[in-house]
């Protein structure tokens, strides 16, 4: 297929990516099973209006027969966990949503939406994901969850968050790292205190044997910790 030709059969993909709303919709008119056409990324247009934002692009095709609101692309993910991974998607979130989008459904490598406004620190979309019932409790396929995420990136309300919706505190991922170890490891010491205050183990050892507060990545990281967990009457175990 030349360039040409292949410009023109995934022109709708291109006019969803630009914000072109009225030409998406004429060409909709002209041919409606444009809505369920693949590109070769395996995206429907619904992929590619979510990834950028464009509500009235999704909610155009929302109103189309063969439009499903769950529809993975290549890689498993979905129109909600695109939205979930932006920033100022509330309004694209709240229309998924409110189309009861599936919180819960996973890509390829096991992630949920839940995941990615962990990975990104969107505090906002996280809020809207568990008042939608979403689980805080799945693992993905290197045994992480939200909580692991959050805490290497640091994101003390997310985490406080995750913890509020059942997070186990001590799980372990396919590395044998909890949440403690990822905040630590990544220099997160206030992340790591809450977690401390939530019950997290200080003896649990990863699949390295080593113990969170050995992988502190400098003096500074570590020293905070140890004097905190010293105020609290909380063991370490320093090396």
């Amino acid at each position: 297929m030349d360039v040409e030709a292949q410009q023109a059969k995934f022109a709708i993909h291109q006019a969803c990516r630009e914000g072109q709303t009225k030409l998406v919709e004429s060409l909709l008119n002209a041919d409606p099973k444009l809505v369920s056409r693949r590109d070769d990324d395996d995206r429907l247009p619904s992929h590619w209006a979510a990834s950028y934002n464009r509500l009235d692009i999704v909610e155009l095709l929302a109103d189309r027969k063969g439009f499903d609101i769950d529809a993975q692309d290549g890689a498993g993910w979905t129109a909600l966990m695109m939205a979930a991974s932006i920033k100022d998607s509330d309004a694209l979130l709240d229309f998924l949503l409110g189309k009861n989008a599936d919180v819960d459904e996973k890509t390829n490598n096991g992630q949920t939406a839940l995941h990615f406004t962990a990975s990104k620190a969107n505090l906002d979309a996280a809020k809207k994901l568990v008042a939608h019932k979403a689980s805080a409790r799945v693992k993905d396929k290197r045994g992480q969850l939200p909580l692991h995420r959050a805490a290497a990136v640091g994101n003390v309300p997310i985490v406080k968050l995750m913890l509020e919706n059942k997070s186990p505190v001590n799980a372990t991922d396919i590395d044998g790292c909890t949440a403690l170890h990822h905040a630590i490891a990544e220099g997160h010491g206030d992340t790591a205190l809450v977690l401390l205050k939530a019950g997290a183990e200080t003896d649990k050892r990863d699949s390295n044997e080593r113990l969170a507060i050995e992988m502190a990545p400098d003096a500074k990281v570590r020293d905070y910790v140890l004097k905190y967990a010293e105020e609290e009457g909380i063991e370490m175990r320093p090396s």
